[in-house]
This record gives C-alpha cells, sequence and structure tokens, in this order.
C-alpha cells in the first residue's frame, strides 16, 4: 500500500504545525478580503440578473389565438365498434 509522503509542515496526525500557520499568516487577511470580494461579485451579478428578467411583462410576446377546431374530429382508431 502506497503512503502519502509526509510534508514538514504536517504532524504525523496531518495537522498544521506551527510553522505552516506562521507561514500562512501574512496571507490570510488578503486572502479573505480577496474571497470576500469574489463572493460579493458573484452575488451581486446574481441579484442583478434575477433583477433584470423579474421587470419583464412579456407584453411585447404575441399570443396566437385558439386553433380552430372542427365540428366533427376524426375517427382515428382502426377498430370500429358497431
Amino acid at each position: 500500500m502506497a503512503v502519502i509522503p509526509r510534508s514538514s509542515y504536517y504532524d504525523k496526525h496531518y495537522r498544521q504545525s506551527a510553522a505552516l500557520i506562521r507561514a500562512r499568516q501574512p496571507y490570510l487577511i488578503k486572502n479573505m478580503l480577496t474571497g470576500a470580494a469574489i463572493f460579493g461579485f458573484a452575488i451581486s451579478v446574481y441579484a442583478f440578473t434575477i433583477r433584470a428578467v423579474a421587470q419583464d411583462d412579456f407584453e411585447d410576446v404575441t399570443i396566437p389565438d385558439a386553433p380552430i377546431q372542427s365540428a366533427q374530429a376524426p375517427h382515428t382508431s382502426s377498430n370500429r365498434q358497431a
């Protein structure tokens, strides 16, 4: 069975070591701000799209008239009952 190679940043239970926490600390705030900006952009695009579609009432779409039905419907069955 293959063993996953261990990094020096993780302990034997694959938890973050103090060195990894220290290495990631300068980027924590920047990453949180970037994630918040991307999330905010996605939510704003979603909200704009929903608002743009919701205001359309489809008045410019013509509705066709109901089809004209004949007085007697054609008999399509091949079995006739007497």
